[in-house]
């Protein structure tokens, strides 16, 4: 049966790739798409601090960790700087989606914390695209200065390029786009769009990604974050292409090689330091914005969660060889337990912060079906 489902020659598996990497691509753009950067603008100052210390504490520690067990779990032709980098990239990273979704459903994102969650992790994204992208770049052409400096400088252009070119173009064929009664031409502009972002950046030795996660960003800004007409394409993405994307990643996991101690230990010591980095950071970015105890523990839960895009940075990492199969295994599985134990910390911990009247009122802006505003919520002791 899995022989025929997923068919074992290599040529056969590329096909189901291809669909995934196009699957993944789409997905990173919705990411973009739904980054709301009037939030950012707005809770910039308070989220600076969780941001920076949400990102430079676990980007340490994994570059840390990463020339520590470079040895036992890197590719034997890949560089120890590289793989380090690479693996601090992974650790800093936060999943968007993941964490909203978590809020959603935990009816939360009306919450000032629910909020500096969101905001601070669209900057570590954003952030982390940077980073993966340059890294990426170095993976590829090599570690020397004028290889940095090049990716360093392609990585400004397409950023200056996306601001003074892309923003009006995008505008205007929105714009164009929205006279049909239909969704369609909507769709295929924003597809367009962010296929070419990812083509673009490829070509310039940058990591697809990032060009389609700028794309996605120019398509929120020109047309909304929430734009109904790309509800069909969210459909698809979400339900279709982004699960065959999960798949491919799945069948590249190989669980029995924690069957060896050695990759066990790695396994546990990498897993460790991605959620005491992550919670440290993010906990001391609150401490130093002037949040309290059981914030600083909230934002600290909310930002570990990984998800889909560690998942995204690990088949990265593993397709340009820079991770091995059992560190690949390692991160995929630092996504998934990551994400698993944020709702429960996230609840243990928002139960004992008092809800103020201006988040009550935000609830009834955010959740239309929510209960109508009563007194503050006592914090528990």
């Amino acid at each position: 049966m899995s022989t025929w489902l997923f068919p074992p020659h290599v040529e056969q598996f590329h096909l189901l790739d291809a669909v995934g990497q196009i699957g993944v691509l789409l997905l990173v753009g919705i990411t973009g798409i739904h980054m709301d950067m009037g939030m950012v603008r707005r809770r910039g100052v308070a989220a600076a601090g969780i941001s920076v210390g949400g990102l430079v504490v676990p980007l340490g520690s994994g570059i840390a960790v990463g020339l520590a067990l470079s040895g036992s779990l890197m590719p034997a032709d890949t560089d120890p700087v590289v793989f380090a980098l690479f693996m601090g990239v992974a650790m800093c990273v936060s999943a968007i989606p993941v964490i909203a979704k978590i809020l959603m459903d935990m009816r939360m994102v009306h919450r000032n914390i629910g909020q500096l969650v969101l905001t601070a992790g669209m900057v570590d994204d954003a952030i982390g695209w940077v980073l993966l992208s340059i890294v990426s770049a170095l993976a590829t052409t090599g570690l020397h200065t004028g290889n940095v400096v090049t990716s360093v400088a392609s990585l400004f252009a397409v950023v200056a390029v996306a601001l003074t070119v892309g923003r009006p173009l995008a505008r205007a064929g929105f714009r164009l786009a929205a006279r049909s009664q239909d969704s369609g031409p909507t769709v295929a502009m924003a597809t367009t769009m962010i296929l070419l972002g990812a083509i673009a950046t490829h070509a310039l030795g940058l990591e697809a990604v990032f060009g389609a996660f700028v794309c996605g960003i120019l398509i929120g800004s020109a047309i909304g974050p929430g734009n109904a007409r790309l509800a069909s394409l969210r459909t698809v993405v979400l339900s279709v292409l982004a699960p065959i994307f999960f798949a491919t990643a799945g069948l590249r996991m190989d669980l029995t090689a924690l069957s060896s101690p050695d990759v066990l230990v790695a396994g546990l010591l990498i897993l460790a330091v991605a959620i005491l980095g992550k919670f440290a950071g993010a906990y001391l970015g609150a401490r130093i914005s002037r949040l309290n105890h059981w914030e600083g523990l909230a934002l600290g839960a909310g930002l570990n969660a990984r998800g889909v895009i560690e998942v995204i940075v690990a088949m990265v990492g593993l397709r340009l060889g820079i991770l091995s199969v059992q560190a690949y295994t390692i991160v995929v599985l630092v996504a998934i337990v990551t994400s698993l134990m944020a709702p429960p910390i996230l609840r243990l911990t928002m139960a004992r912060i008092e809800q103020t009247a201006e988040e009550e009122l935000r609830e009834n802006s955010y959740l239309p079906d929510a209960a109508p505003a009563h007194a503050p919520t006592r914090a528990r002791p």
